[in-house]
């Protein structure tokens, strides 16, 4: 009997993992929205060759008949809208963002810099920064606190979770993702 409970447990066990990592395949290929190698899957995922293969063709037929596609191309794969989305799926992608490009690069330079007095926000972003930083501080991303003439800005734990980040980790700079010139 015990050897039947453990072959259960195994079975429940493979069942977790697999289910584990389809849905770190998933989130690999939603994210990056473009064509992925094997190569860069087996990174990102750390699972092996032949099972990233096996679930690969998994998802396929998973998503077979979905709103959302998994598509092959060669040795590549990309998850993408269904052909018959498509056209919906352009009328939103064209509308208004939740942040303007002015508003993302206040934040961006607030996010990179903190933390930052006011003043050189604004000098260096102009009168329209008055508003983006309102914007910030009412949907609870940044901090403003007094200081003299000005407010010290700095990034709050909201943003750390709207943007998925950890607060640890530093933020990505131009330098760093510019390629070797070696």
């Amino acid at each position: 009997m015990d050897s039947h409970l453990t072959e259960r447990n195994v079975e429940e066990l493979d069942s977790e993992i697999e289910t584990q990592n389809l849905r770190k395949i998933e989130a690999a290929l939603f994210l990056s929205g473009r064509f992925m190698t094997l190569q860069e899957l087996i990174a990102i995922t750390d699972i092996n060759p032949i099972l990233l293969k096996k679930l690969l063709a998994d998802l396929e037929f998973k998503y077979k008949d979905a709103g959302i596609t998994i598509l092959r191309q060669e040795n590549t794969w990309k998850m993408d809208i269904a052909e018959d989305f498509v056209e919906m799926v352009n009328k939103l992608a064209t509308g208004a963002s939740e942040f303007t490009k002015a508003e993302q690069e206040t934040l961006a330079m607030i996010a990179y810099k903190q933390p930052m007095k006011q003043s050189v926000v604004i000098k260096i972003r102009g009168n329209k920064a008055y508003d983006h930083i309102k914007r910030f501080v009412e949907l609870g991303l940044v901090n403003k606190k007094k200081m003299g003439h000005t407010s010290e800005l700095s990034l709050t734990e909201k943003f750390y979770e709207y943007f998925h980040l950890n607060k640890g980790d530093p933020l990505a700079t131009i330098e760093e993702n510019e390629p070797n010139n070696n």
